[in-house]
C-alpha cells in the first residue's frame, strides 16, 4: 500500500474520515498547541496563593481578608466573562479567528503582573490579573472546543482530557519552581516577581501556532457549509487527503447545524444539558480551587507555629507539592487513560462519590486537623485531591464540547466552564471567611455536601457520549437546515 493510499479515506463524508481516521501525529500537535495554555492556566490560577504570602515579605502593608481574597479571586471572575465571551466568539466568528488571542492577553496580564506592579500597588496587580483571568477564561472555551472538533471519535476523550491534564503539571510546576527560588536564597522581592513573570514564558510559545491553526473541518462543514474549505485545511494540516464530497448530515444533503445561541436557554434539553455541565463544574471548582490556591493557608495548621515566615512558606508550599505531585498528578492522567473505556459519567460519578466521603471525613473527625495528625490528614485529603482529577475535574472539562451542537458549541463550553470558574471564584472569596466562622470542618462539611450533589446531578442530567460521534453525542441533528451559503448566528 503507497502512503497515498495509507493517508487518503473513503468513507461517506468528510465527517466520517475525521470520525474514523486513526490517531496521528497531527492529533497529538494539536494536543500541545492548545495544552500548553492548559499548563500556564494552572500554574498562573495558583501561584496567586505563593504570592500572596510572599508580598509582605517582599515590604508590602499587610493585607486584610478581603483583600487577601480579592487578590486570590480576581482572575477566576475574569475567567467567568472570558469564556463566556470568546465562546460566543467561536461560534459566531469561527475557531480560527479567535484561537490565540486568548494567549495573548495571558502574556499581558503575567507580564503586567510582574514589572508594572509598584510596591503596595494591590489593585493595579488585581487589574493585571483581571486581564489574565480574561485569556485564562478564553483559553477554556477554546482549547477544548477545537481539540473535540480535530479528534476521531474512538479517542477523543482521552485527546481532549490530554490538553486538560496539562494542567497538572503547571499545577506541580508552581510549588517546585518556588521551592527552587526559595531554597537558592532569591529575596521575596524578587521571586514575587519572578513567579509572577514565568507564568507570560509558556503562552509565548504557542501563540504563533494557535493563529496558524486552521479552521476546524466540522465548523467549516456544519456552520459554513464548505466542504472544499475543509479538505483543504485538513490535507495542508494534517497531510491526509480527504476529498471534498457533500457532507453535513444523514442524508448527505450538505445540511448545516442551524442550533442558535439563545436556544441553550430555550430548548429543553440544551438547557438541561446546561445545568449539568454547568452545575457539576461549579460544585467540583469550589472544592478544587479554594483548597488549590489556598492550600498555603489552609495547611498552614500543619506547620508549627515557632516557624514563621520564609521557612513558613517554603513548609506549606512543600505540602502543598507533595499533595499536587502524589495524588494530583497521577489522578489527572489515569482518567484521561481511561475516559474511553471506563466513561465520562462513572468516572465523574465515582470521583464526586469518594470526594463527599473523603470530605465528610475530614468534616466529622476534628483530631485530623491538628499537627498531631500529619499522616492521617495528608492521606485523607491526597485521596480527595486524586479523586477530584479522577473524576469530575476532568470529565466536567471533556463533557461540554461533546454535547452541545456546533454551532452552538463553543458558547455552550463557555457557559460551563463559567460556571466552574463561579465556584472557584465564590471557593477561593468565601473559603477564608468560612474557615474563620465555622472552621476547616465546617468548610469540609460543605465541600462534602457539594460532591454529593455532584452525584445526583451527574446521574440525572448528563448522558454517556463515550464512543459516540460528536454529530451523535451533541444530538445536532435535532438542529439541521437546508445548505445555505453563508451561515449565520
Amino acid at each position: 500500500m503507497s502512503n497515498d493510499d495509507r493517508n487518503s479515506y473513503g468513507g461517506k463524508s468528510i465527517l466520517d474520515d475525521i470520525n474514523e481516521a486513526p490517531t496521528s501525529g497531527f492529533h497529538y500537535k494539536t494536543w500541545i498547541i492548545s495544552g500548553m495554555g492548559f499548563f500556564t492556566d494552572a500554574y498562573d490560577l495558583f501561584i496567586i496563593g505563593v504570592v500572596t504570602a510572599l508580598l509582605p515579605l517582599a515590604g508590602w502593608a499587610t493585607f486584610s481578608t478581603l483583600e487577601t481574597s480579592l487578590l486570590v479571586s480576581t482572575a477566576l471572575i475574569a475567567a467567568v466573562v472570558g469564556s463566556i465571551i470568546f465562546g460566543r466568539l467561536l461560534d459566531y466568528l469561527g475557531r480560527k479567528a479567535v484561537y490565540g488571542l486568548e494567549v495573548m492577553l495571558m502574556v499581558i496580564g503575567a507580564l503586567g503582573s510582574a514589572v508594572l506592579t509598584p510596591l503596595n500597588g494591590l489593585y493595579i496587580l488585581i487589574i493585571w490579573r483581571f486581564i489574565l483571568g480574561i485569556g485564562i477564561g478564553g483559553d477554556y472555551s477554546a482549547s477544548s472546543t477545537i481539540m473535540a472538533e480535530f479528534s476521531n471519535t474512538k479517542k477523543r476523550g482521552k485527546l481532549i482530557g490530554m490538553v486538560f491534564s496539562m494542567q497538572s503539571i503547571g499545577l506541580l510546576a508552581g510549588p517546585l519552581i518556588t521551592l527552587g527560588l526559595l531554597y537558592g536564597g532569591v529575596a521575596p522581592v524578587i521571586s514575587w516577581r519572578l513567579l509572577l513573570a514565568i507564568g507570560a514564558i509558556p503562552p509565548l510559545f504557542v501563540i504563533y501556532w494557535r493563529r496558524h491553526l486552521p479552521e476546524t473541518p466540522k465548523y467549516s462543514i456544519r456552520v459554513n457549509g464548505d466542504p472544499e474549505r475543509a479538505s483543504s485545511d485538513l490535507k495542508k494540516f494534517t497531510g491526509m487527503k480527504f476529498e471534498a464530497r457533500s457532507d453535513g448530515a444523514e442524508t448527505g444533503d450538505g445540511s448545516t447545524v442551524k442550533a442558535k445561541w439563545y436556544q441553550l436557554f430555550t430548548d429543553r434539553q440544551l438547557l438541561t444539558l446546561l445545568i449539568g455541565t454547568a452545575g457539576t463544574w461549579f460544585l467540583m471548582d469550589w472544592a478544587l480551587y479554594g483548597n488549590s490556591i489556598m492550600s498555603s493557608t489552609m495547611l498552614a495548621f500543619l506547620v508549627p507555629g515557632s516557624i514563621i515566615g520564609v521557612q513558613h512558606v517554603i513548609m506549606t508550599t512543600a505540602y502543598t507539592a507533595l499533595v499536587f505531585g502524589v495524588a494530583a498528578f497521577p489522578g489527572y492522567w489515569l482518567a484521561t487513560l481511561l475516559v474511553d473505556r471506563i466513561g465520562r459519567k462513572p468516572i465523574q460519578i465515582i470521583g464526586f462519590l469518594v470526594m463527599a466521603i473523603s470530605f465528610a471525613l475530614l468534616g466529622l473527625l476534628p483530631g485530623l486537623l491538628t499537627a498531631s495528625s500529619i499522616v492521617e490528614f495528608l492521606a485523607l485529603y491526597g485521596i480527595s485531591y486524586f479523586f477530584i482529577e479522577f473524576g469530575p475535574n476532568v470529565t466536567t472539562f471533556i463533557y461540554p464540547p461533546e454535547v452541545y451542537p456546533v454551532s452552538v458549541r463553543g458558547l455552550g463550553t463557555g457557559i460551563s466552564a463559567a460556571g466552574g470558574k463561579t465556584g472557584a471564584f465564590l471557593g477561593t472569596l468565601l473559603n477564608l471567611t468560612i474557615i474563620a466562622l465555622f472552621g476547616e470542618s465546617g468548610l469540609f462539611i460543605l465541600l462534602a455536601i457539594f460532591s454529593a450533589v455532584g452525584v445526583m446531578m451527574t446521574f440525572a442530567l448528563l448522558p454517556e457520549p463515550k464512543l459516540r460521534t460528536l454529530e451523535e453525542s451533541s444530538a445536532e441533528g435535532r438542529f439541521l437546515k437546508p445548505k445555505t451559503s453563508v451561515a449565520t448566528q
